[in-house]
């Protein structure tokens, strides 16, 4: 199992800072994560947020594939069904190759309506159009019908699914499940058995509601504000298009309020050696190969950054098995 680090590229107008500046500042940040060992660096893609989430992932993972040496690269998630598949197999064997084999390809079906109405995409029939390209991204490269092709053979694949469904599609797939869960676990090894592929081969990552932080309690005052933020982004933004209105926004106290139940889980942030104990809790009996964290919340402060991305490289895998 290793352990890496997520970066969304937002850049809330609260704490805005030019574009060139924050994408150099990002691309530092990911040099830094890979000469101190992160096992990964991931990115995830959406689009018509207004704090400006990174909408490519593909082409600054090549930029970061050619600043690095050593971490894989990943995706969480490019969504498929917004793209031509060749566009998808073309790109990712190109970051393959700039970072000489280091390319984790995540996939998965979205959640959001606007999103899908920019890309002029069918929202109703999201998952049987990601599985259909997943699979045509699979024979592309397998049938070797586009040039070059990816140094892998092919580059692991992994499906960003949360629910049943999803579960099982990764798993008719014969691709891996970007989700750390017990239950859809047992689902994703029925939908290998299902696709014809070994249940043994299973394997599971997930990104982790995690930072790190050798004081929590000084830090949490400060990211506070960076979590109320993103938190409520992706609230409004599930709704968008929708016919259901959104809940009230939510602040610091809700985040804060220690019985709120169905708000636990959003972000924790820990020492690392609180971080080991849950970690082991959360991963214990499942065939875990990459642990992914939040590099950065929503423009957080600099030095914050900083700190994390030293403790979930060099600390925590200390105290991991």
């Amino acid at each position: 199992m290793d352990v890496g680090l997520l970066f969304d590229l937002r850049n809330p107008g609260q704490w805005h800072r030019p574009w060139a500046d924050h994408y150099a500042r990002t691309l530092e940040f990911c040099e830094e994560a890979d000469r101190r060992g992160a096992g990964g660096l991931w990115f995830t893609e959406h689009h018509r947020f207004e704090d400006g989430y990174l909408p490519q992932p593909l082409t600054f993972a090549a930029a970061v594939a050619a600043r690095t040496r050593r971490a894989r690269i990943g995706t969480s998630v490019v969504l498929p069904a917004l793209h031509h598949p060749v566009d998808i197999a073309e790109q990712a064997a190109i970051v393959d190759i700039l970072s000489d084999g280091r390319l984790e390809l995540g996939l998965g079906a979205g959640y959001r309506v606007p999103e899908y109405a920019l890309f002029d995409a069918d929202f109703g029939h999201r998952f049987a159009r990601t599985e259909e390209r997943i699979a045509e991204i699979l024979r592309l490269w397998r049938e070797r019908d586009i040039t070059p092709l990816p140094i892998q053979d092919p580059p692991p694949v992994w499906g960003g699914f949360y629910g049943p469904r999803g579960a099982r599609l990764a798993g008719r797939l014969g691709i891996g499940l970007l989700h750390i869960s017990r239950e859809r676990f047992a689902q994703y090894r029925e939908g290998l058995a299902e696709g014809g592929h070994d249940p043994e081969t299973a394997r599971v990552s997930d990104l982790v509601p995690l930072l790190l932080s050798r004081d929590p309690e000084a830090a949490w005052h400060r990211i506070g504000p960076h979590l109320v933020h993103q938190v409520n982004s992706y609230r409004q933004g599930a709704l968008q298009g929708t016919a259901f209105d959104g809940p009230p926004p939510l602040t610091i106290e809700d985040l804060r309020d220690p019985d709120a139940t169905d708000r636990r889980g959003l972000l924790d942030i820990l020492t690392p050696e609180d971080a080991a104990v849950r970690i082991k809790e959360l991963t214990a009996g499942l065939p875990v190969k990459h642990l992914i964290f939040w590099a950065s919340i929503a423009g957080m402060p600099d030095d914050l950054v900083a700190e994390n991305l030293e403790l979930v490289t060099e600390q925590l895998p200390r105290l991991l098995p």
